[in-house]
């Protein structure tokens, strides 16, 4: 069982303690911020340069605010650590991904096989996203 996963190359952040977005807005030296549904993830974009780990949380896993939230920070250009953390399903890894996430601490681990079937299942993807993946009808169109 899986209760945390992460697609980052190198370190990740898992240590570092998190603040509220009002927190984090206060202080000069927090470099790990959590979103919670409804907060604007753009309050962070003059930050983005110290942050090392943003945490969405995904309270039930119908919230698909997180998602919003994920691709505004990496179409800023964030790099650092995009956490889902909460509710998060392990059908919901991919569409998670192409949002830009590339970590996560399910509430319920997930079971590492199903985790690799999930994510191999489609070759090919139809929208284009933040995660530099060709659509098929661009392939198939050049």
């Amino acid at each position: 069982m899986v209760d945390f996963l992460s697609f980052r190359d190198g370190e990740t952040a898992t240590q570092e303690p998190t603040v509220t977005l009002e927190s984090f807005q206060g202080q000069s030296n927090a470099t790990a911020v959590r979103i919670e549904p409804g907060e604007d993830a753009r309050e962070l974009i003059p930050f983005l340069d110290r942050i090392s780990l943003v945490e969405v949380n995904f309270p039930a896993f119908g919230d698909g605010r997180g998602y919003s939230a994920a691709r505004i920070l990496r179409e800023a250009g964030y790099e650092g650590e995009l956490r889902a953390v909460g509710d998060v399903l392990v059908d919901q890894l991919v569409a998670m991904r192409r949002c830009g996430f590339d970590s996560f601490v399910p509430d319920a681990p997930f079971d590492a096989d199903v985790v690799k079937a999930s994510l191999e299942r489609y070759e090919h993807v139809y929208q284009k996203t933040v995660d530099g993946r060709e659509p098929v009808w661009a392939l198939r169109h050049g």
